[in-house]
């Protein structure tokens, strides 16, 4: 399966909504694609966070990363929050996510941020093998605190 990866832009919404839906169903939300494109679309006017794609050879979404801006007090720096990662089902185990963390990772430098944050749950062994993998490092010095309004 050959992949193309690239930052997707408002134009991609077809793309990349039906991604967002799964993605979001795979969390346990009720499958809403106009839910998700919305959502995108205003990611995407607001310049809310940046989106990277990845394409199968026939031009079907096979995945997206989705990142957040935010800024360190204590580094003075822009850092990312990569936020969502999906892969569809039928292009798993072949090089997708890793191409499109790569490329969230080349973004974020590219920009000049200092870093990129992310979290996932403790019992998703597969994605931690792939982020350490890829230098990221499991965070021994914070806890990580949320409160849901």
């Amino acid at each position: 399966m050959s992949i193309t990866v690239r930052q997707a832009t408002i134009h991609d919404l077809d793309l990349v909504a039906p991604l967002f839906d799964a993605y979001r169903v795979f969390y346990g939300q009720p499958t809403d694609i106009a839910r998700a494109t919305q959502f995108l679309r205003e990611r995407f006017q607001h310049h809310d966070s940046v989106v990277v794609l990845a394409m199968d050879g026939d031009g079907e979404g096979a995945g997206f990363v989705q990142l957040y801006p935010m800024f360190s007090s204590v580094r003075t720096s822009r850092m990312y929050l990569l936020n969502d990662l999906f892969v569809a089902p039928n292009a798993r185990r072949r090089g997708v996510a890793a191409a499109l963390m790569r490329e969230a990772m080349d973004f974020a430098r590219a920009v000049g941020a200092s870093g990129m944050t992310l979290a996932t749950a403790h019992a998703n062994v597969s994605a931690q093998r792939l982020y350490e993998s890829m230098g990221w490092k499991r965070d021994e010095e914070f806890r990580e605190y949320f409160v849901r309004f």
